[in-house]
């Protein structure tokens, strides 16, 4: 059956549901707010503790990536981010996720061949377009100050 992109889109608007954009961008806003909120708190409460800025800020990562891999490993935090969308993934907790979530559901295969080898599957790319464009930039903002 041969579709022209008319009837593609056609198809795909029926059988797609409507999409709650202010609804699912508040969510977003209010639960990556609380999120960094969260970790403002802690950062506060780490240098009343006697901590410098910088081992503060250390803290406040290990804590919510601490935090966030507890909560996926009980399934918490799908269940938060099914509602908060984007608004769990902009912040580290984000990242957190993306590490813990295929070694959960690869451990049936193993520590060396689920665990081991699909921690990565998801966080790897974006680990590697990271360091790149950083890279990318470093040596673009090197070549524009020894102009």
């Amino acid at each position: 059956m041969k579709t022209s992109k008319q009837e593609y889109e056609q198809m795909v608007k029926k059988a797609s549901p409507p999409s709650p954009t202010l609804k699912n961008c508040a969510w977003a806003f209010l639960v990556g707010g609380a999120i960094c909120t969260v970790g403002q708190l802690l950062k506060t409460a780490y240098m009343d503790l006697g901590l410098d800025a910088d081992a503060a800020s250390a803290g406040v990562s290990v804590t919510i990536i601490l935090v966030t891999a507890i909560c996926t490993g009980f399934g918490w935090f799908d269940k938060l981010a099914k509602h908060a969308g984007a608004g769990t993934l902009v912040p580290i907790s984000g990242f957190a996720n993306a590490m813990v979530s295929p070694a959960i559901e690869f451990k049936t295969e193993g520590v060396v061949l689920g665990l081991c080898a699909k921690l990565f599957s998801i966080a790897g790319p974006v680990l590697v377009f990271g360091i790149t464009a950083s890279v990318v930039y470093g040596v673009i903002l090197y070549i524009v100050n020894m102009i």
